[in-house]
């Protein structure tokens, strides 16, 4: 992370993992599009040495941060729930609206939940949510009314649900501002 933090326009950087499969999932952030581009070649080169060192396959997104909001610092070792979806490419918009009116104030509400994270592909239509919480007994507590918001949310945007799992927050260095 160190080479990361000296590059312009860095704002921070996100592992999450599932022990049990061996999936992480790296998140870099960036103040622009421009300073994105310009990490390509070192980015490539971390991520091909972290490969080298772990194994495994590489997949590579580009996404926008459409909501990012905290309730409250999320930890390393928190648990995250992430669920991938797609949508028309022209009702992203209007799914974003739908995560904001009637996901976040319910997420607000549940007891350990940290923060929430929304990104979207305005061109193919896919999004990512992700919410941490404090532990993953208190995202587990909360996982029937999840699955009902999950569900109750897609069906209003008419989102199609294509994944979702449980992850461990590794590393907790994304310092996005607050975006709803």
């Amino acid at each position: 992370m160190p080479e990361l933090q000296r590059m312009p326009g860095f704002v921070g950087l996100s592992l999450l993992t599932d022990r049990g499969t061996g999936r992480c999932i790296a998140a870099s952030a960036w103040q622009n599009d421009a300073a994105m581009r310009a990490s390509g070649p070192l980015i490539r080169e971390v991520r091909d040495r972290a490969v080298r060192a772990l194994g495994g396959t590489v997949e590579v997104a580009d996404w926008e941060i459409a909501v990012m909001h905290r309730r409250q610092e999320s930890a390393d070792g928190a648990s995250v729930r992430v669920t991938w979806v797609k949508i028309n490419p022209e009702r992203v918009d209007s799914g974003i609206a739908a995560f904001k009116d009637g996901v976040l104030p319910v997420l607000d509400e549940l007891e350990g939940h940290c923060g929430t994270s929304l990104l979207v592909n305005h061109l193919t239509g896919r999004a990512v949510a992700s919410s941490a919480y404090e532990s993953a007994e208190a995202a587990e507590r909360h996982r029937p009314r999840l699955d009902r918001l999950r569900d109750d949310t897609a069906g209003r945007a008419g989102a199609e649900v294509l994944d979702e799992r449980a992850f461990e927050l590794a590393i907790a260095h994304l310092r996005v501002p607050e975006l709803v």
